[in-house]
């Protein structure tokens, strides 16, 4: 039976500083503890309207199918930096997050400044997701520099979605002060937005979303591009790549949409997750993808699994399935 644990999202700072503090130790928490491996996992997702946390229900399952004795648990969550924080503290022991978020927990910079993570394996980059900057017909915001003076959702407390929002902003010359940012989960700012609380709501999700599509059954929803030179700007000076969000990814969209991209990607603990389970959960994560019901089931592949690693440690039992498929 489905566990589903409701977690109330910690602040950044908060998860980092507690991380940082219990990181220290060899207890088989966060920092490099000497292994204390479990075949009892909680997987980190996301908040519930977005793809991270459906995706991490079906893979629950197909990875408790796929290993005997394992049994994983998923939750909600602020999404990548509480689950790489969680991760990091012991509490649990798979997270899904953007690359770009796993790299800065690797590198201890960004959010993870003074809180490098060193006890986190790459098992999978799943799908690419993108930047959406969603707005609705007649706020008066046909493109990024009309945010200035606006009230938008910038992603939730724990989520890598402030990173790609502000360096979204930055670009634009757009500065804190210059707008009022609301630090919502994607299905809340969503609410705010059509409830006409805010102007916009920038997120980063899988393409297509069902809860955009819902939205813009009611209302005429617009996503704000960003000018091309803009895009490859950013993606010389960050870890985002530039990307275009496809006209038929959503009913409303007449043209492609510029944006950003990262990868959603599955980690695992390397002090509490054994080599041998991690290689038959990355096994399963390719060779049973085709019971995802999710749009995003049919993006994953492993010719996309090591997009966005960078300097991120692969996991051994992840590195022992990739040598066999000759992928590295």
């Amino acid at each position: 039976m489905r566990t589903r644990r409701m977690m109330v999202a910690l602040g950044s700072a908060a998860i980092l500083v507690t991380a940082a503090a219990c990181g220290s130790g060899g207890d088989g928490g966060g920092g490099g503890g000497d292994g204390d491996f479990t075949k009892d996992l909680t997987l980190g997702t996301g908040g519930t309207g977005g793809v991270y946390y459906p995706l991490g229900g079906e893979y629950s399952e197909i990875y408790e199918d796929a290993v005997d004795g394992l049994k994983v648990k998923y939750t909600d969550s602020g999404a990548s930096v509480e689950n790489l924080g969680k991760i990091y503290q012991g509490d649990w022991q798979l997270g899904i997050a953007q690359s770009d978020t796993v790299n800065s927990a690797i590198a201890g910079d960004g959010e993870f400044k003074g809180a490098k993570v060193d006890n986190v394996g790459w098992i999978a980059a799943l799908y690419p997701e993108a930047a959406h900057i969603v707005t609705l017909k007649g706020n008066d915001i046909d493109s990024v520099e009309d945010l200035k003076g606006a009230n938008i959702a910038v992603g939730d407390v724990g989520s890598g979605t402030r990173a790609v929002s502000d360096a979204i902003l930055d670009a634009y010359g757009i500065k804190k002060g210059d707008y009022k940012p609301y630090e919502q989960d994607f299905e809340s700012s969503l609410d705010l937005l059509k409830d006409g609380n805010i102007d916009a709501s920038i997120f980063v999700v899988g393409t297509p979303t069902g809860s955009l599509g819902s939205l813009a059954a009611t209302h005429d929803v617009e996503l704000v591009p960003l000018d091309e030179k803009k895009a490859k700007k950013i993606e010389g000076e960050t870890r985002f790549d530039a990307y275009d969000i496809k006209a038929d990814s959503y009913k409303f969209l007449d043209e492609d949409v510029t944006t950003l991209s990262v990868a959603a990607t599955l980690v695992a603990s390397t002090d509490q997750v054994s080599k041998d389970v991690a290689y038959e959960i990355t096994k399963a994560t390719f060779e049973k993808s085709g019971k995802i019901t999710l749009p995003q089931g049919d993006l994953i592949s492993k010719d996309y699994a090591l997009t966005g690693r960078n300097d991120v440690p692969l996991h051994p039992g992840a590195k022992k399935y990739y040598e066999e498929q000759g992928l590295l």
